[in-house]
């Protein structure tokens, strides 16, 4: 077997970018788009600084979350390890892109030039039109070592067999060779030498290794990294805002979590009074909406079937599929007044809600979305949001007079099981850590899931069942405040509070005959 791994000597690299312009020669990637980056560490304080300089890019794992995560099948692992796309495969969901913790994958929708305006010659001649509105990243430079492979050349010590990058380093600073081989450059660096992988704990297992020199002169363990607020200087390496889901995949989680919620608080509700067919249709023509956002928000939407091919891995894949018994039932149940079937197609609902938490549990590379606790409260956000809706439509149609009481129970019990869900979600971002933008996000929202705005429709469910007479309009307030917090979350959840993994460092390395310091995590914070 073999497997392909970089290793980068973190005493030696000088911060030079050579293998970032290398890489971007090689393989033409667009501007602001850099497959190959070295980042740049500085902490401490004067007289007692460190630098360190971390080339970062695909890390080509192990175990990619990437891979997983692909709808398409797009995404590919070889045989050697190395992490492939197939970019006519691909439907450029950008699901990847928040999988991967390395914030190593990239969308680019139209072409662009360096300078603005019209592309130079040589942009215009290296233009890959297969590569827009996809997925692309570090590709290895596996043409090179496919090609020297072929000619009897070894990559990693042949150069022209070797990536760009690690054949480009001016201060020896990046080896690649086959990890398989005991006897290969790798193997030999990593048994000799203080290494560390980053993000280990995430459990991807990266192949691109950082050699940190020095004596350890601490009690803990080298590869621990203290959890440090936002360090000045440290902006550019620290966790952003991620930009590939904006309010289009927003939409389709509020609108996922209250249809599916609004048809199977409808069917519920059927056991104890006629069903509302008005309500069957209302859910159905919702979550079609969300579904049609996020059709608009893909960078290739008529490859969209191709969301199917994965149904083994990606949850994305087994949401697509749970769609459609939930169309199919709950639409021959409208048109022929069946609540067989509309209880059948509520049960797919819940299957596609419990896909969309999965989606956003699945998201290695977005720190507030990874969090166990995301799927119940992704489950119950949208029941709570469902029955609001069915409590508004009950008072618009007068149904209300026959399933108030009773719809006032299910909604207040929805709601407070909401709010534990969102409690236990914010003590285990709390206890773990996250993103300080995430907390500052979460903080800013002015409503939301939180124990005001959910005391008031809580308050006004109760009120509801006092005054009999103001039923129906106290119902449908506190109805429409159960959905439009749990919309004001889900928007805040996809667009402002997830920002990316980051990176971090976990020792700095050795400087001349200096020691080995801690390494940083910034943009991290417990509350």
């Amino acid at each position: 077997m073999t497997t392909w791994a970089i290793v980068a000597d973190l005493n030696r690299c000088v911060g030079c970018q050579t293998c970032t312009s290398a890489c971007k020669h090689a393989n033409a990637t667009a501007p602001g788009v850099q497959w190959r980056k070295v980042l740049d560490f500085e902490t401490g304080e004067f007289p007692t600084v460190n630098r360190a300089f971390l080339p970062v890019g695909c890390m080509h794992c192990d175990e990619p979350s990437c891979l997983d995560a692909c709808p398409s099948t797009a995404t590919r692992k070889r045989e050697d390890g190395i992490v492939t796309i197939d970019y006519d495969l691909c439907i450029g969901c950008a699901y990847c892109a928040v999988s991967c913790p390395y914030q190593a994958r990239f969308r680019v929708d139209k072409p662009t030039a360096a300078y603005g305006g019209m592309p130079m010659r040589h942009e215009a001649k290296r233009e890959d039109p297969a590569r827009l509105g996809v997925a692309q990243k570090c590709t290895l430079c596996v043409e090179r070592i496919d090609e020297g492979l072929a000619n009897g050349l070894v990559p990693g010590v042949d150069m022209q067999a070797t990536p760009a990058c690690v054949a480009s380093c001016i201060s020896g600073a990046l080896q690649m060779g086959d990890l398989d081989d005991p006897n290969s450059n790798v193997s030999t660096l990593l048994r000799t030498k203080r290494h560390f992988r980053m993000h280990e704990e995430l459990g991807n297992g990266p192949n691109i290794y950082y050699l940190y020199d020095g004596e350890i002169d601490e009690v803990s363990t080298p590869n621990a990294v203290p959890m440090v607020a936002e360090p000045v200087g440290l902006a550019a390496v620290s966790p952003k805002r991620q930009t590939n889901w904006d309010w289009r995949a927003a939409a389709n989680f509020i609108c996922g979590g209250t249809g599916t919620g609004l048809l199977a608080t409808t069917m519920a509700a059927g056991l104890f009074a006629p069903v509302l067919w008005p309500a069957v249709l209302v859910a159905l023509a919702i979550v079609a909406s969300g579904l049609f956002c996020i059709w608009l928000e893909i960078g290739r939407p008529w490859r969209f079937l191709n969301v199917f091919l994965n149904a083994r891995f990606s949850w994305m894949t087994r949401e697509a599929m749970a769609a459609v018994p939930f169309f199919g039932f709950g639409g021959l149940s409208w048109l022929l007044g069946s609540p067989v079937l509309g209880v059948l197609g509520a049960l797919s609902g819940l299957v596609f809600l419990y896909c969309q938490g999965r989606i956003l549990r699945a998201a290695k590379g977005i720190p507030a979305w990874r969090r166990p606790a995301i799927v119940p409260l992704i489950l119950f956000t949208g029941l709570a949001e469902g029955a609001g809706v069915l409590a508004v439509l009950a008072f618009a149609t007068g149904w209300s007079a026959a399933i108030g009481t009773s719809l006032a129970a299910v909604l207040l019990v929805l709601v407070g099981l909401r709010f534990v869900m969102w409690q236990r979600y914010r003590a285990d971002l709390d206890r773990t850590g996250a993103p300080t933008g995430t907390f500052q996000a979460f903080d800013a929202m002015q409503a939301g899931l939180s124990a005001v705005p959910q005391g008031v429709v809580a308050g006004l469910v109760l009120l509801a069942t006092l005054v009999p007479t103001g039923q129906g309009l106290l119902l449908a307030l506190a109805g429409l405040g159960a959905a439009v917090t749990g919309w004001l979350f889900k928007h805040t959840l996809i667009t402002k509070a997830a920002f990316t993994q980051g990176y971090a460092i976990n020792r700095m390395p050795a400087r001349g005959a200096g020691k080995s310091s801690p390494g940083v995590q910034p943009g991290w914070r417990k509350a």
